[in-house]
């Protein structure tokens, strides 16, 4: 299964679409948001084109493909108006011998650490800051960076997993790291 995998949209309109069309383009089978989807949240600024409802849209039009974690700025009323669910806090997906750990950031992070066995993946949003970094026990923390407000001069971007390989991109495709799972 080809998953892409993207985070922190925070109510942007333009790049929601850009992330659609790369997931259009991509031809991965599900796309899973690792929160702060509609709300831009008290410490960004307001991302380009901030339009939620226009997200919401756009995002409901995809119900049966997104698989979606809660982030800091997600609420109840969020879920409300998305036809598909927000509210976990995590989610554990299987990579060949690994489990990868799926969470926003917010709580679990690499210096708040979930209950991780040597070898998982802890995979994360919310820093707005792509990250692949090898840590403990054969763990591997991992983040696809954001969608609308990237930070630390990082790319608006996304990550692609499909099988035992994480792959990077820009929104526009272009892939700028790649990382081994195994």
């Amino acid at each position: 299964m080809k998953l892409m995998i993207a985070s922190d949209i925070h109510g942007s309109a333009r790049y929601c679409r850009e992330m659609l069309t790369a997931f259009e383009r991509e031809q991965a089978d599900r796309l899973l948001l690792l929160g702060d989807i509609l709300y831009h949240g008290p410490r960004n600024d307001l991302p380009e084109e901030y339009a939620p409802k226009e997200v919401i849209a756009m995002l409901n039009a995809r119900k049966n493909q997104i698989y979606c974690v809660r982030g800091n700025c997600d609420t109840e009323v969020d879920q409300m108006v998305l036809q598909f669910p927000i509210m976990a806090d995590y989610g554990i997906l299987p990579v060949g011998e690994r489990l990868i750990y799926v969470t926003h950031g917010h709580r679990y992070n690499i210096s708040s650490l979930p209950p991780l066995q040597p070898g998982d993946i802890l995979l994360h949003g919310h820093t707005h800051i792509p990250a692949w970094e090898r840590f403990g026990d054969n763990n591997l923390y991992l983040n696809p960076g954001s969608v609308s407000i990237p930070k630390a001069e990082s790319p608006h971007g996304y990550m692609i997993l499909e099988n035992t390989e994480a792959v990077w991109k820009t929104l526009d495709g272009k892939p700028y790291h790649v990382e081994n799972l195994e």
